[in-house]
């Protein structure tokens, strides 16, 4: 079977086709600011007027009639561009002919990284620029065991870059900062319980970098601490659940720093780590159309009349029954 995903919940757009076996072609288009963040309206005006671009592309590589199905990002995420995305896989669906599956977007992070991967049972650490959380499978549903308690580790990276002067995306700016970062300032380091909040320390770089501290060195200040919370409640979800494997999902996942502590917190432990292909780490149509398939083949269909968009889906309401 083919499955045609169609990816767009924040400024990434990217539509795919996958089978069972591997991903056949994946466009990707996402919307760049000229300046700030991402304003939730413009991006979805830029997803509307490039998505008939994006998905033409992809037919030149396969015949629409090959389509078994189309898959797409129900949420959670922003509003308007999930309504863009939406709209355009029910147009799809009834053009075609083929089933209309909505699938999670947090849960296609994880399942597209067990696909590639081959992890069985991981404890999943989910960081992109809305979610930061630790995952891991509890009967048929997964559960969330640790979360961000206000801003995701994506979005506190790119206000940091913001403030610094970088334009978004502003990840891979910190990450290339902090290379050559020397001196460690000590940043607030919040852990509570199995939770976790990165908008205090996000504060206090930005008086760092006011009071003239290098950007260098700040960067390395940030990634240092945040990435330690990370590992530190991804390892006791680990010693808890007495689980073997940990899978790194997400954009913020491609930073190689937090690769780094991740794989030796698991070699202390002798755990297994894993991540997918980092073309499949950030937001992309192929971790849609791929859960899209694995749902489709379990019994999932989506009505067109319920196939609203859902800016506050979370991964726990899925059952699953794979």
């Amino acid at each position: 079977m083919i499955s045609l995903g169609i990816e767009g919940t924040a400024w990434s757009l990217s539509v795919a086709v996958v089978d069972e076996k591997d991903v056949i072609k994946i466009v990707n288009r996402p919307y760049i600011p000229k300046e700030g963040g991402i304003h939730p309206r413009e991006a979805s005006q830029h997803h509307s007027e490039v998505l008939p671009q994006v998905i033409s592309e992809l037919f030149r590589y396969v015949n629409p009639s090959e389509i078994d199905l189309v898959a797409f990002s129900q949420g959670p995420g922003m509003g308007p561009c999930l309504r863009v995305v939406a709209t355009a896989a029910r147009l799809l669906s009834l053009k075609l002919k083929v089933p209309l599956i909505g699938v999670n977007h947090c849960l296609a992070h994880v399942e597209v990284g067990r696909w590639k991967t081959g992890s069985k049972n991981p404890v999943s650490l989910y960081v992109s620029g809305g979610n930061s959380q630790v995952i891991a499978r509890k009967g048929k549903r997964y559960r969330v065991f640790g979360e961000t308690l206000d801003i995701g580790i994506g979005n506190a990276l790119d206000k940091l870059a913001r403030y610094m002067g970088y334009k978004h995306p502003g990840g891979p700016k910190i990450e290339e900062l902090a290379k050559r970062g020397k001196k460690y300032y000590s940043l607030p380091y919040v852990v509570k319980g199995m939770d976790f909040s990165f908008s205090g320390m996000v504060t206090a770089a930005q008086k760092l970098f006011d009071s003239g501290a290098s950007p260098e060195d700040i960067a390395f200040s940030f990634q240092e601490t945040a990435f330690a919370m990370l590992t530190e409640v991804t390892e006791r979800a680990l010693a808890y659940l007495n689980l073997e494997e940990v899978l790194l999902v997400g954009g913020v996942g491609a930073n190689e720093r937090l690769q780094k502590m991740l794989k030796k917190m698991c070699e202390e432990r002798g755990a297994s780590f894993h991540m997918p292909p980092k073309e499949l780490m950030g937001d992309n149509g192929a971790m849609i159309a791929y859960t899209g398939l694995l749902m489709y083949k379990h019994g999932y269909v989506t009505p067109i009349e319920e196939s609203f968009v859902r800016p506050d889906f979370r991964i726990e309401d899925v059952e699953v029954t794979w």
